[in-house]
């Protein structure tokens, strides 16, 4: 964009948040309005900007009609509930980064990691435990380990080679990546899973197993053997008869292969099927003997869903959706429910064979998610009951899916590479969920989940008990209705033990509370978890801001009922012992400061202070004019008072870097 432009764009920003300004030129330039002319107002433009970043905002269902029950009771009991789960990690909510944004997400290679990712690992950590990470998608398929690239680079993607309909580029990569995995473990608590490109069936390329088994040790807990192979057909990288028993006899393939490499030591790592819902079911996969042939093999079974897709807005293929109209489909309890119906004999199976049942990667939908739903308060809601759903059904874990720039339902986005200097990170609504999932099941390693089909099983209104050693320690309420008049905000009624149980009563004579809150589930960032929050777009360092706020409620000693509000929307975290707080809380947050520069040029900042009582005297002359490129006349500290001049000038309050835009 000329210069100019994109600086009146700045000036005419600034003018409509200050009613007086003075506004200065260059010498020589014609002034590019006058003061007092009159102005009028045009359309808004259609935003082309990434997707992570879109602007789009829906209109929020109305409530129900009829409306839903307010008040009801939940009654728990000691001892031994029939129709929990299996045991859960506080790791249970994961996270899937597509490989070849891996260099943009965690670090630049295994010197220059990312401050914020560490931070935001380390949220987790405190309250589950450690956190698991994939690093694989569909662009692993295709991974080649190099020796070495250009300029020091981990990645390098080939652009001329897409495939699939999402336009995956084929990698190489260096084992400087691996090693940048290591180093982050070092740091904070996380494990990882690989994959092996599963591309060429017939010459299997085991470099990633070698040296991630090598460097990463038993923090490799996992290695994926094929990435969607239902699909695989669909996209063109098998032939028309590609079935489960071609997976079958190609999984065995690599197991053959794996055993004559005496570099890979681990023989009993391999994640599978990992289909997706696509042209096979898990069981098709069964019938083939696949698990009992395996079993050795085989460290977890999996696979991978999306409960919708937008693949025909972004590349142009599938069924076109409108996001307005989808929006209500991600706001009620039976969107997991349903979602999930077809997993529970595969998660049953998994169970009686001794094996552990991966959602191995899964997010809003397909194809990046919608605008306006993936990056709401709503999808936030969502994800948080669609995990507790997973670990309800016996699933051992969700790993939730980041792309890059291009899709809207980032957890977590890195600002792009050309803005670092000045625009920090986006925390999307799916890592407050889980932040709370975390809280939720705890470090312990015991919990155990049970949907409590509350209120007479209301879609809007789910509810869920945490249990540990047989007794209920924590309770988690959701509000998927959306209205800010407080007409359909809920009050639960909570007991344990007495009632129909016939126990005597156990409940406690206060219980402490936590929200995820925010005004509208169309509500895009400014989201809080127990009062604190990382802010809107390009605001976060990976540290939640502000104080955290866990409410005391005191139960009626009468009633034996702890009496706890849910807003429309929103949801509730409560803790019904002062153990089940103190485990997530009493392990402080450990976080990290940037210790290196990547930037060692134009990097001038403006204190706020020094703006905050500037009044723009001196503005321009000519003696400080010049070039603002590296190495250019003029170019040095008398060139940069003069960019500082003008934005001191317009009033803009933040430490910045602009000239590399210029």
């Amino acid at each position: 964009m000329p210069t100019r432009l994109w600086l009146l764009g700045i000036l005419a920003y600034t003018l409509t948040a200050s009613a007086s300004v003075t506004v200065y030129y260059l010498p020589g330039q014609e002034p590019l309005f006058s003061p007092g002319a009159s102005t009028t107002s045009g359309a808004a433009a259609t935003y082309t900007g990434a997707a992570a970043y879109n602007p789009t905002v829906l209109e929020p269902p109305p409530p129900p009609n009829p409306p839903i029950t307010k008040r009801f009771a939940l009654q728990l009991r000691n001892g031994g509930t029939p129709g929990v789960s299996i045991q859960q990690s506080g790791a249970f909510f994961g996270f899937s980064i597509e490989m070849s944004v891996v260099n943009q997400v965690l670090g630049k290679n295994s010197t220059v990691l990312m401050v914020p990712f560490l931070n935001l690992m380390s949220n987790l950590i405190r309250r589950g435990g450690s956190v698991r990470v994939r690093v694989g998608g569909n662009t692993q398929e295709t991974a080649v380990l190099v020796p070495s690239l250009p300029d020091g680079r981990i990645l390098s993607k080939d652009e001329d080679g897409l495939s699939n309909p999402t336009q995956t580029p084929p990698l190489d990569y260096t084992a400087d990546l691996i090693y940048m995995l290591g180093n982050i473990s070092s740091l904070v608590n996380v494990d990882w899973f690989l994959g092996v490109p599963f591309m060429d069936a017939s010459n299997f390329q085991l470099a990633i197993a070698e040296v991630g088994q090598q460097v990463l040790g038993s923090r490799l807990i996992g290695l994926q053997a094929g990435n969607e192979p239902d699909l695989y057909k669909r996209h063109g990288h098998r032939d028309e008869n590609y079935g489960p028993d071609d997976y079958f006899d190609e999984f065995r393939r690599l197991v053959d292969a794996m055993s004559g490499d005496a570099h890979v030591t681990n023989k009993h790592i391999l994640v599978g099927p990992s289909i997706a819902s696509g042209d096979w079911t898990p069981e098709m996969v069964w019938d083939t003997g696949f698990v009992d042939q395996f079993s050795d093999n085989l460290a977890f079974l999996s696979v991978e869903h999306y409960p919708s897709d937008n693949c025909y807005a972004q590349f142009g293929v599938g069924t076109p959706r409108d996001p307005q109209e989808m929006f209500e489909n991600y706001l009620n309890h039976e969107s997991g429910v349903n979602t999930l119906a077809r997993y529970l004999d595969a998660t049953a199976y998994a169970q009686a064979k001794g094996k552990s049942m991966l959602m191995f990667e899964t997010n809003t939908a397909s194809c990046g998610g919608f605008a306006g739903i993936s990056d709401s308060f709503g999808a936030a809601l969502w994800a948080l009951d669609y995990s507790m759903q997973m670990a309800h059904s016996n699933f051992s874990g969700a790993m939730f899916h980041i792309g890059g720039q291009n899709v809207f339902y980032n957890p977590f986005t890195p600002p792009p590479t050309n803005q670092t200097a000045y625009h920090q990170w986006t925390i999307g609504p799916v890592y407050y969920s889980a932040l709370v999932m975390a809280e939720a099941l705890g470090p312990s390693g015991k919990a155990q989940v049970l949907d409590l089909a509350a209120n007479n099983r209301s879609t809007y209104t789910p509810a869920y008990g945490i249990y540990e050693d047989g007794n209920p320690v924590r309770v988690l309420l959701i509000n998927f209705i959306d209205d800010p008049s407080g007409a359909n905000d809920v009050t639960v009624s909570i007991s344990v033990g007495g009632g129909h149980t016939g126990q005597p009563n156990a409940s406690p004579s206060q219980v402490r509370v936590k929200y995820l809150s925010a005004s509208s589930v169309s509500q895009k960032g400014n989201f809080t978890w127990a009062g604190q929050t990382f802010g809107a777009n390009f605001e976060s360092d990976g540290r939640l801001q502000g104080d955290e706020d866990t409410l005391t409620v005191s139960c009626d000693g009468t009633t034996n009922v702890c009496s706890i509000k849910v807003p429309a929307p929103g949801a509730a975290l409560v803790f019904l012992t002062d153990n089940s707080l103190d485990e997530v809380e009493d392990n402080p947050v450990q976080t990290f400061a940037t210790s290196v520069r990547t930037r060692m040029f134009n990097t001038a900042t403006v204190d706020p202070a020094v703006l905050a009582t500037s009044n723009g005297h001196g503005a321009f002359s000519k003696k400080h004019l010049g070039s603002t490129s590296k190495g250019s006349t003029g170019s040095g500290a008398a060139r940069r008072a003069v960019q500082v001049d003008f934005w001191l000038v317009v009033g803009v309050s933040f430490s910045f870097a602009l000239w590399s835009f210029v």
